[in-house]
C-alpha cells in the first residue's frame, strides 16, 4: 500500500496536470486559429519516433489523434465537436512541451503525465474518437494512406489546408 505522501504527491501532480492542461487547451485554441497545426503534427512525429517499443500503445494513440487532426486540417473530417478537437490539440501540445507536469527528462517517470493526460483525453471524447475510427474504416485503402501521409514539409501541409492533396 502506498504511504500517504506519496498518495498526498499523486494527488497533487494530479491537480497540476489538471491545471496545466487547461493552460494547453488555451493554447490549443490559438495554435488553431493562428494556423499553427501542421507545425505541431510535425513536432509530434519527430517525438513520437523517438519513443521506441516500450511506448507501443502511447503511440498508435498518438497516430490516432494526429490523423484525426490531419484530416481535419485537410477539410476531409468535420464531424467533430470543436471542444473535442481542441482537446486533442491539447494533448497534443502536451506531449512535446519537454517541460510539463513532470518534466520529460526525468528517465522513466517522465512521461507519465502525458500518457495521463492522453488517456484522460480518449476516454472523455471516446465517442468522437469512435466516430472517427468508422470514419477511417469506411476509406479505402490507398485514400486513407493518401490522407494520413504527412508531406516533407510544413508548408507543404499548409497549403493543403481544407483540400485533400493530390
Amino acid at each position: 500500500m502506498a504511504s500517504p505522501v506519496r498518495m498526498r504527491d499523486c494527488r497533487e501532480m494530479a491537480r497540476k496536470t489538471v491545471k496545466n492542461f487547461a493552460r494547453y487547451q488555451r493554447l490549443a485554441k490559438r495554435f488553431l486559429k493562428a494556423g499553427r497545426l501542421p507545425a505541431l503534427l510535425f513536432s509530434v512525429v519527430r517525438k513520437r519516433e523517438k519513443l521506441g517499443e516500450r511506448f507501443s500503445d502511447l503511440a498508435a494513440q498518438l497516430k490516432l489523434l494526429q490523423a484525426l487532426c490531419l484530416a481535419w486540417w485537410r477539410g476531409e473530417y468535420r464531424a467533430i465537436d470543436t471542444q473535442a478537437l481542441l482537446a486533442v490539440m491539447a494533448a497534443l501540445l502536451y506531449f512535446v512541451t519537454p517541460i510539463d507536469g513532470i518534466p520529460d527528462w526525468l528517465f522513466g517517470i517522465g512521461l507519465v503525465d502525458d500518457l495521463a493526460v492522453l488517456a484522460w483525453v480518449m476516454r472523455t471524447w471516446r465517442n468522437e474518437l469512435a466516430a472517427f475510427e468508422q470514419w477511417r474504416a469506411a476509406q479505402a485503402p490507398e485514400v486513407l494512406g493518401v490522407l494520413e501521409h504527412l508531406p516533407d514539409s510544413e508548408q507543404q501541409l499548409i497549403e493543403q489546408r481544407g483540400r485533400m492533396p493530390q
